[in-house]
């Protein structure tokens, strides 16, 4: 660490009360860290868990309720897929929208809209029903998904940010080792019953599918107790309310009364942007209304689609949409997978299976009667580890962001994902196939997951949301085409799945070499 570095650190943490305007990331650094952040933490994990819900449900669905539903090959990748279609739907609506109205406020409406869309798939009859509900989920999910990651950031300094971020996909991980043990639970029970005259019939997904409204309900009513982002304050021209923010804070964390905050003026963003203005646009007026906010968007997202930030976007969005298409696509096509070792176990009682042989019973052509075995504990359990090992991969990625440049994590964890699903190929047993799946995924979903830290770290307040959201866009893309894509991969053989999945894994890692240095960068 060099001097002028330490320097810098003992001035953000020790700032004397008679200091010049304090930009963001000095304020936010004077706050501590403390259990004003433990408090938004407790609001991730709902809010995380719905983004979760939302985006992986389906991949267990679809095996309960083929026989209920009729669902074809074509129909489960079109489940996997037509949530990533509703979010590409979205993408660029919501970044607009939350750069220029601002965080809180439509991230409890997003969710709250989410639980509507989640109770209406639950009340499903037809696949076509159970199709639009999930479209609309997506189309709905999309703002708050992207936007959680933004807010989150906006509360830390650099030095938490990057972990901050990877906590938010942790959780994503929590989610996704509960939501199998939950499946098990409710899916194992052959429950059936109608309501209204037989005209209103449930199976345990529909019950499965209920239950998953409680997290988005639970975050609407958490972010309507939240506040605003102080970032975004700043970027608007509301010091004063950003300062009281920090002021708060820095009582929560620090137990000391807000007036001892040592930084009592902050630097004004909106007159800075007008001392520097930029020739495509991007300038925000003081105090303005939402009325305001909406004329001015245009305006303020313009310099996203020019240099130098048109070039830095298209390289985000394809490391984006590698990395995602190769983990989504795998993800969610993992239980079927696991059904069908289970399955190949079960009906040929044998002990183990190769990887091969199970893939056979899932085309079409080797399908007769339509039966979904409930004795399939295996199938959640092998889940259950592939989700705790993309949590401990998480974890481990987390205590190396701050240690290793972000490029070289990015080119290490794809490689290596890529070499896990070529691996996997040559599977004999289900411990093999597991293994390997498991490290592909934890591996894959940490490089997206820090595609994603660069990303907020490299673009300024006003344009963050819009280029995270459009990056998303961009992954949601590869994701929907991988899932569709992926029955007809299926019938080709064994060999095209892995091959071509892991591939993609690769070739990202090799583009990420590419970006900018983002490392300990200052919001701007």
């Amino acid at each position: 660490m060099t001097n002028d570095t330490l320097n810098k650190r003992v001035y953000i943490n020790k700032v004397p009360s008679d200091a010049g305007p304090a930009s963001f990331e000095t304020a936010i650094s004077a706050t501590g860290f403390g259990r004003y952040n433990l408090l938004l933490i407790l609001v991730i994990f709902p809010a995380g868990w719905s983004n979760s819900f939302e985006s992986s449900t389906m991949s267990y669905v679809f095996p309960a309720a083929q026989c209920d539903l009729d669902l074809s090959l074509e129909d489960k990748g079109l489940l996997n897929a037509i949530t990533y279609l509703g979010m590409i739907s979205s993408g660029v609506i919501w970044g607009f929208l939350f750069d220029t109205l601002g965080r809180r406020k439509l991230l409890m409406i997003g969710y709250f809209l989410d639980f509507l869309c989640v109770l209406v798939s639950a009340f499903s009859q037809t696949k076509a029903m159970l199709i639009t509900a999930k479209f609309f989920g997506g189309f709905i999910i999309n703002g708050p998904y992207s936007a959680l990651s933004t807010y989150v950031s906006e509360f830390h300094s650099a030095k938490n940010r990057g972990r901050m971020q990877l906590f938010i996909a942790i959780v994503f991980c929590w989610g996704g080792i509960a939501f199998p043990w939950l499946s098990w639970g409710i899916l194992s029970n052959n429950i059936h019953f109608s309501i209204f005259n037989d005209s209103l019939r449930f199976y345990s997904w529909n019950i499965l599918l209920l239950i998953c409204c409680l997290p988005p309900i639970i975050s609407a009513i958490a972010f309507a107790f939240m506040p605003e982002s102080p970032k975004f304050l700043m970027t608007v021209g509301e010091n004063e309310k950003a300062l009281a923010l920090f002021q708060k804070m820095y009582s929560i964390n620090k137990r000391q009364p807000p007036e001892t905050f040592p930084i009592k003026q902050l630097v004004n963003e909106t007159e800075l942007k007008k001392t520097s203005p930029n020739q495509h646009g991007g300038q925000v007026t003081a105090k303005r209304s939402q009325i305001e906010a909406l004329r001015e968007g245009w305006q303020q997202i313009r310099p996203l689609f020019f240099p130098p930030f048109l070039l830095l976007l298209l390289l985000i969005c394809s490391i984006q949409a590698l990395f995602t298409m190769s983990v989504n696509t795998f993800r969610l096509w993992l239980p079927q997978i696991f059904q069908a070792l289970n399955d190949y176990q079960y009906y040929y009682d044998v002990s183990s299976v190769d990887l091969c042989k199970s893939l056979e019973l899932i085309r079409p052509s080797n399908q007769t009667d339509c039966e979904f075995n409930v004795d399939n504990a295996s199938v959640y359990l092998n889940s259950m580890i592939v989700n705790i090992t993309v949590m401990l991969c998480e974890i481990l990625t987390a205590c190396l962001i701050n240690s290793i440049n972000k490029k070289t994590l990015l080119f290490v964890l794809g490689v290596f994902a890529g070499g896990c699903l070529f691996i996997l190929y040559f599977s004999v047993n289900t411990t093999f196939a597991v293994s390997f799946a498991a490290l592909f995924t934890g591996l894959s979903t940490s490089a997206a997951n820090v595609v994603v830290i660069v990303n907020i770290a490299l673009f300024p307040t006003t344009l963050r949301t819009m280029s995270l959201a459009t990056a998303l866009m961009c992954g949601r893309i590869g994701s929907m085409i991988g899932n569709l894509v992926f029955p007809l991969l299926i019938q080709a053989g064994c060999a095209p799945p892995f091959f071509t999945i892991g591939s993609l894994a690769i070739v990202s890692s090799f583009v990420s070499l590419l970006l900018p240095n983002s490392d300990m960068k200052e919001l701007i």
